[in-house]
């Protein structure tokens, strides 16, 4: 009962972000598309390429558009981006109902206005837009569900939504929280289109009764998912100006130093992320600090928001810093790693690494125990032989970066299949022999409870990846905000880790009570 009690309780905020980007979008795409799409009826080329320029962003898939939007924003992340990209996914319906509503006006309509003696502007007020208002609006119901289902995939730019359960629910292998937020996201649309079918109702029977009824229904809808975020988020609400903040109060004022500092926590979108950016909350808000957390980003998405001050707190690995941000082709020793990539981090853009937390994390190839056994095989060059026969399932991430093209080079995987799978579902696929291998962390707590065999790197193909606690520039200014997350550096070992991620991906257990005793048991580690 408690994660449902929890679910409930992030419902208001993330609702109203979810409504608020929606709405938002659904109303500047109207602005923009109606007048454009009456302006395309009176000319035929820009008709043309007005249609053809929405079409072709609707064929851009819905996750691109918006991972898009943030190199084309230069990094910003969180409501913007998705907005403009929601925006953009609103367009064409709206636009396409816009043309066809008026150019299939009878034309017998448009003569007699014009023999009464109208201008073109009075006729396209008092007679064009009337006729094809149940049209247009038609076109305003569709893009509003494109619209509401689409803001469900703004979680990884950092705009908080209704998606933020099912992420998170994927990633911890909590359906209920997937299930809450498909429901509250279905439930948003189709509340919305209801709505606006009443307008389109009242479109066509000319009732404006009816028109002023759905209208005012509308916006009660709208405001009411919105007052209860906007009074929390208050000033006077007690608890700051920024949304998803909270602060803890179990330290005495005088051991606070932070107290009243909003910072954000940057995390990806896997357990032991989020187990992590909770540890780093816990530390925080301990000190004093109001927490805020932007969770599910991509790693050149979060190394973009660190970079730019839109989270200042963060935990990456030394190996994606240097495959994935850095490109560096060719990997090296570890403790060398550590200090290229200290140093670069800062030189280039201001970003201080903290120091490690202790633990690796990195990829590694893995299969069932006991097929590795039947078929003698050890290490990944084994695979070599039978590399035609296999398939090797991997974050969909994994094989785009320079670690899987090394690989595959290096021991001759190329004739390999290769499958892009969420993390929730791979180790399940090789468990139960749906695919062969998989491209496993080495902290996760699956390995061991599924029986799977870790396959040796003796090319060391696979840079090492240690966990480093990563500052924004503006953030390592404050030697208090240092000196509060000092004491995890070097902190966590493995085994913790992997004991933490376990409990979340094989016993059920919440990321915040994970984390808390994560905490209490590095604590226990320092006596």
């Amino acid at each position: 009962m408690s994660n449902l009690a929890d679910r409930f309780a992030e419902l208001p905020d993330l609702l109203a972000g979810h409504l608020l980007l929606s709405v938002s979008a659904l109303v500047i795409g109207i602005a923009v598309s109606v007048p454009l799409g009456i302006a395309a009826t009176r000319r035929p080329r820009l008709r043309g390429a007005a249609l053809a320029v929405a079409g072709l962003i609707q064929t851009v898939p819905s996750m691109a558009l918006l991972a898009l939007m943030v190199p084309l924003l230069g990094g910003m992340i969180g409501f913007f981006p998705a907005f403009i990209a929601l925006t953009l996914y609103s367009m064409l319906p709206v636009l396409g109902g816009t043309v066809t509503g008026i150019l299939e006006i009878d034309p017998a309509m448009t003569e007699a206005a014009r023999g009464v003696g109208m201008t073109d502007r009075q006729s396209l007020l008092l007679v064009e837009l009337p006729l094809a208002a149940p049209v247009i609006i038609a076109g305003i119901r569709t893009a509003t569900v494109w619209v509401v289902g689409m803001a469900t995939l703004s979680t990884p730019v950092g705009a908080p939504s209704l998606g933020n359960y099912i992420f998170l629910g994927l990633q911890t292998r909590n359906w209920l929280a997937v299930v809450f937020g498909c429901f509250f996201a279905a439930a948003l649309a189709v509340v919305l289109d209801r709505m606006i079918l009443l307008i389109e109702r009242a479109a066509r029977r000319r009732s404006s009764r009816l028109t002023w009824t759905a209208a005012v229904g509308l916006i009660a809808i709208i405001a009411g998912g919105l007052l209860p975020a906007a009074v929390r988020w208050a000033p006077d609400a007690g608890a700051g100006t920024v949304p998803e903040l909270r602060a803890d109060h179990e330290s005495a004022p005088s051991e606070r130093p932070l107290t009243g500092r909003e910072l954000v926590i940057g995390s990806k979108g896997f357990t032991e992320q989020y187990i992590l950016a909770e540890l780093l909350g816990l530390e925080l808000e301990a000190a004093g600090a109001v927490v805020g957390k932007r969770p599910n980003m991509g790693s050149t998405i979060l190394f973009d928001a660190l970079r730019s001050n839109a989270v200042q707190v963060s935990v990456d690995y030394s190996g994606t810093i240097w495959a994935a941000i850095m490109n560096r082709p060719r990997p090296i020793g570890r403790a060398e790693m550590l200090v290229e990539v200290t140093r670069w981090l800062a030189k280039e853009h201001g970003v201080v690494a903290v120091g490690p937390l202790g633990f690796e994390n990195a990829y590694a190839l893995a299969m069932r125990r006991d097929d590795a056994a039947e078929l003698g095989i050890g290490s990944i060059a084994d695979l070599s032989a039978m590399a035609a026969r296999l398939t090797i399932a991997g974050d969909p991430e994994f094989f785009g970066r320079l670690e899987w093209t090394r690989v595959r080079e290096l021991y001759g995987l190329d004739r390999a299949r290769t499958l892009g799978m969420d993390s929730t579902f791979m180790y399940g696929a090789v468990r139960d022999g749906a695919v062969d291998v998989i491209t496993a962390y080495s902290t996760d707590g699956r390995i061991d409870a599924y029986d799977l065999e870790v396959l040796r790197d003796p090319e060391q193909a696979f840079p090492p990846y240690d966990a480093l606690l990563l500052l924004s520039a503006e953030a390592a200014r404050d030697p208090e905000l240092r000196a509060a997350l000092q004491p995890l550096v070097n902190a966590i070992s493995n085994r913790l880790m992997r004991s933490a991620n376990r409990d979340v991906d094989v016993d059920g257990i919440s990321v915040e009570v994970a984390a808390k005793g994560l905490r209490g048991r590095i604590a226990s580690s320092r006596r």
